[in-house]
């Protein structure tokens, strides 16, 4: 198994915080690998099977359905992509650090933590924007983490930069919106669309922090 191939799979154990069988280990990996490159509906349950090294009947003592076994992949994705503003640590930094006092501060920090996560787990990635548009399971879940998680959470942020920054008169939730497209247009446009460009990625990890910067700046 390839390093990266080792990344999703310890990222999921991670997330889901269960012990999986070798060969339940085997079938998430195999499912992985299958759902990313050939999306749920044209995916099998049986080329998945071959993939792993076990016979079908083996998937379905452990899931009911393919439907199930890829919402046992999915669902965890949303909530470790949003894990930044679910993290006390994370939060008590960006009010305690000299260098997270600032909405630039609070914005360098979120995309370069997600830039890495994304970067070693783009086939989770992939399978997350793939299938939700789909499954209502996943959109509910999508929904419920960041209205009900990450939406209280950054208004905190917000909150505590308008005492001290110029920020524009956005309602949080508009804030949120316009924070998350752009950071999520950068991430699958670096790693899903246009994987194999030269991008300099400091150097746009800057301008995305500077684009969002500038959008949400006050008038003077």
């Amino acid at each position: 198994m390839e390093q990266q191939e080792k990344d999703w799979l310890i990222e999921l154990l991670d997330i889901t915080e269960k012990e999986l069988t070798p060969k339940q280990a085997k079938i998430v990996q195999a499912a992985i690998e299958v759902f990313s490159e050939k999306g749920f509906a044209a995916a099998s349950t049986n080329e998945i099977a071959k993939r792993a090294g076990v016979a079908e009947g083996t998937i379905f003592r452990h899931y009911k359905t393919k439907k199930d076994l890829l919402i046992s992949i999915v669902l965890p994705v949303i909530y470790k992509f949003a894990v930044p503003f679910l993290a006390e640590k994370f939060l008590n930094e960006i009010f305690q650090k000299e260098n997270l006092d600032t909405m630039d501060g609070l914005l360098r920090k979120l995309i370069k933590n997600r830039y890495e996560f994304v970067k070693n787990n783009v086939p989770l990635i992939k399978i997350l924007l793939q299938e939700i548009a789909y499954h209502s399971e996943i959109q509910e879940t999508f929904k419920q983490v960041f209205v009900e998680k990450v939406m209280p959470r950054y208004k905190m942020a917000v909150e505590h930069f308008r005492k001290t920054e110029n920020l524009a008169a956005f309602p949080a939730e508009t804030m949120l919106r316009l924070t998350i497209s752009t950071i999520l247009g950068f991430l699958v446009t670096r790693f899903i669309i246009l994987p194999d460009y030269t991008w300099d990625d400091e150097k746009e990890i800057e301008y995305t922090i500077q684009f969002i910067r500038n959008g949400l700046k006050g008038n003077d």
